[in-house]
């Protein structure tokens, strides 16, 4: 789903040739099939699997997109000329990156392109965030990200994330407090390279459309149960959520899906 930093968030989805303005089926019945064919998000090989959210197991083996570094950068490797793809990590990983807060279930570090901003806190359902460093690549920030991890979380719990069971944090006073401790741990070369960004100006908020908000969250699966059905109550994240459980749209790039609502809306 593609995002609009608006007021609430706006989700429009690309389907078909078509895009669909999903905030307008809020309280909408909704139907979501699935059509048992899956094509690579990168070649368009069709796939019987998909492995990373879209990709066909050559491309997932294959890409420098799908390596394990780009979950965990600290890991790149391509100081060391194994990158599979130089190129690509080039233009990809040798490029300004941010690192940031953000309240998605709690407080949570991570790192983004800056251009990536601000529609990486709005896929993980952030309702605040603040970019706090800024260096030249990648590998620096995922560095400095494995530092900052000793004492914040880099994780969501997506079920509390849902419920909107999240609460209002001050987290320019969080990336003050415990960066002292983190820029310690750094050698020169991260130090230098690292420029503070954190500021009260900088710090943004979100809200999300919605009806209602799930107390109890079940989450649907595709492979398993291709038809999906149940009134649209609010759009977080990259999540639909339905009266009758949740459906993580990402997960399932390169899907043939069917999308329908109710006629009332002429969808």
């Amino acid at each position: 789903m593609f995002v609009e930093a608006t007021s609430p968030v706006s989700y429009l989805l690309q389907l078909g040739g078509q895009q669909v303005k999903l905030n307008e089926w809020l309280g909408r019945q909704v139907r979501i099939e699935f059509l048992q064919q899956i094509e690579c998000i990168h070649c368009g090989r069709v796939t019987r699997k998909s492995f990373s959210q879209g990709y066909c197991y050559p491309c997932f083996s294959g890409l420098a997109q799908c390596d394990l570094c780009i979950l965990s950068p600290e890991k790149c490797h391509f100081h060391l000329g194994t990158c599979r793809q130089p190129d690509w990590g080039m233009s990809h990983c040798m490029r300004p990156h941010i690192i940031y807060l953000s309240n998605t279930s709690g407080v949570k570090i991570g790192i983004t392109r800056e251009t990536q901003l601000p529609t990486r806190w709005i896929d993980q359902g952030a309702i605040q965030a603040i970019p706090i460093l800024r260096v030249s690549k990648r590998y620096h920030a995922g560095l400095i990200e494995h530092a900052f991890r000793q004492y914040l979380n880099d994780r969501t719990n997506w079920r509390n994330m849902l419920k909107n069971e999240v609460e209002a944090i001050d987290l320019l006073h969080i990336f003050e407090s415990f960066w002292p401790q983190v820029k310690a741990q750094l050698d020169a070369e991260l130090i230098s390279d690292a420029e503070e960004i954190a500021s009260a100006d900088g710090a943004v908020s979100f809200d999300y459309p919605a009806l209602n908000y799930p107390v109890k969250v079940n989450s649907f699966n595709l492979d398993k149960q291709p038809l999906v059905e149940g009134k649209l109550d609010a759009i977080k994240g990259q999540y639909l959520i339905l009266d009758n459980g949740v459906i993580n749209i990402r997960k399932y790039g390169g899907y043939l899906v069917s999308l329908e609502c109710d006629q009332a809306l002429d969808c």
